[in-house]
């Protein structure tokens, strides 16, 4: 009893926390070198960022996606994963032949480079919803654009945030 109420009363970790890691992770980046990156992801990155055109003001639009995650310390190869992820689902966009080409490739390389195990969940999409019938012809074309710049904006966002992410782990590689 003495020892329990020791523990408590001084507030002295039982040894599994102390012992478990700050931050898990099943992902590492390759090539921190940062040839595979500057030479193929970041040219597509920069070409995909001159492709979209959108208010100046939708940057200020800060998404759930990127309060979740985020490339905070030990978490870049996570948010490089998640990122890549999300990103494959702007291919069904079909904005043109060049732009799903380039997205694909920051997808994939993306993928690739973070290299992280995934443990099936068995997660199903979400659900895309469906459009409403009694709305007229004039009113759905302009909420499908409406939609169509939220997501090239949250897609420029995406971007811009894996280009930092990236630079900050080829940094961190060149300071260690």
């Amino acid at each position: 009893m003495f020892h329990v109420s020791f523990r408590y009363i001084f507030g002295i970790p039982p040894l599994i926390l102390v012992l478990l890691p700050v931050a898990s992770s099943d992902c590492d980046i390759e090539g921190k070198d940062g040839k595979e990156y500057q030479n193929v992801l970041m040219i597509s990155i920069d070409e995909l960022d001159s492709m979209i055109e959108i208010d100046s003001n939708c940057l200020n639009n800060e998404s759930n996606f990127f309060k979740k995650h985020s490339c905070d310390d030990n978490k870049e190869p996570l948010f490089l994963n998640r990122a890549a992820r999300k990103m494959r689902q702007f291919l069904k966009m079909n904005i043109s032949e060049d732009f799903n080409l380039h997205l694909a490739r920051v997808s994939q390389g993306t993928l690739k480079l973070s290299n992280c195990t995934t443990k099936g969940k068995g997660r199903k999409p979400p659900s895309l919803g469906e459009a409403q019938p009694t709305k007229n012809l004039e009113e759905n074309k302009s909420l499908k654009e409406q939609k169509k710049q939220n997501d090239l904006c949250f897609l420029k966002i995406l971007l811009q945030k894996i280009k930092t992410c990236w630079n900050k782990i080829l940094r961190d590689a060149k300071e260690h």
